[in-house]
């Protein structure tokens, strides 16, 4: 264990799994419950906002730091993810010191076996992410199993930018029986409405400024789908990029909130979502609206 001490106060941090279970182990009393907020590091507003609500909701807090290297498909997008623990500490001390800090090595949490576990989530993985990502969401399935097994929390605060992330996980759960309850947060935005991410951080201000584009494309696309198919829109999305060559379309597509299954023809009784990705100066950036 560590002890970081900034303006003299103390929070607790941990580099090792034993150290972690075994402090656990020594304040969890009764019916005390532990919030998680697994991260990759390079807070922003909407991780604190993560933290914020675990500690109105729990009587201790564990946020995890690890840029897990299994979930990156991309070599040069998992050499190039923001890394920035000491700004990090300094944040969460800011927030509440009395935050409990795992930032573990890969070693500590893969024991020299830096593979991902193979998962079935019913078809979630097929989809948007795991479309274009492949073995993405084993990577994600295996750490958040693995943290969940470590810090065994009560409850666990997923944003709701990563929905499809949100999903899987819930399905995780689900299928292993394991004993956390998964709460979905709302996005946080910067002041133009982009979505805030730690992969923001590497955008220069006017790619920043210009990505703009893509919350205004995801409004538009809400308003246009009251009185259009998922179709006629998603044409309209990949069109509206066309004309924008400093941004190239991945994917645009509007799904069943529940099953993530593209939306062909509408039902009243479904709740549909859009989710997009877009890359800009080959920077990922993703985001997702409601749409009824």
């Amino acid at each position: 264990m560590f002890a970081f001490n900034f303006n003299n106060t103390t929070m607790h941090i941990f580099y090792g799994k034993a150290p972690l279970i075994a402090f656990l182990k020594s304040i969890k009393i009764g019916d005390s419950t532990i919030g998680f907020v697994p991260t990759m590091g390079a807070l922003h507003k909407g991780h604190l906002a993560l933290m914020q609500k675990s500690l109105q909701e729990n009587d201790y807090t564990v946020v995890s730091i690890f840029v897990n290297p299994t979930q990156f498909n991309n070599p040069e997008d998992l050499a190039k993810y923001p890394r920035t623990i000491e700004e990090d500490i300094k944040k969460m001390t800011a927030l509440n010191p009395g935050i409990i800090l795992y930032a573990p090595t890969v070693d500590d949490i893969y024991e020299g076996q830096t593979v991902s576990q193979s998962f079935d989530f019913d078809g979630l993985e097929n989809q948007m992410e795991g479309k274009f990502r492949p073995g993405h969401f084993n990577g994600v399935g295996t750490i958040v199993k693995r943290l969940f097994e470590i810090i065994e929390p009560t409850n666990a605060y997923f944003g709701e930018k990563d929905f499809q992330q949100l999903q899987i996980v819930k399905k995780m759960v689900s299928k292993n029986n394991l004993n956390v309850n998964i709460i979905g947060c709302p996005i946080f935005r910067e002041a133009n409405n982009l979505a805030m991410s730690s992969r923001n951080e590497r955008l220069s201000s006017q790619e920043r400024s210009e990505a703009a584009i893509i919350y205004k494309t995801l409004t538009a696309a809400k308003e246009k789908f009251k009185t259009n198919s998922a179709q006629w829109v998603t044409e309209w999305v990949r069109k509206s990029f066309e004309k924008n060559p400093s941004f190239s379309l991945e994917y645009f597509v509007i799904a069943d909130e529940a099953t993530l299954l593209p939306c062909f023809k509408k039902n009243k009784n479904k709740k549909y979502r859009a989710f997009i990705a877009v890359f800009i100066n080959n920077i990922r950036l993703i985001d997702t609206i409601s749409l009824n």
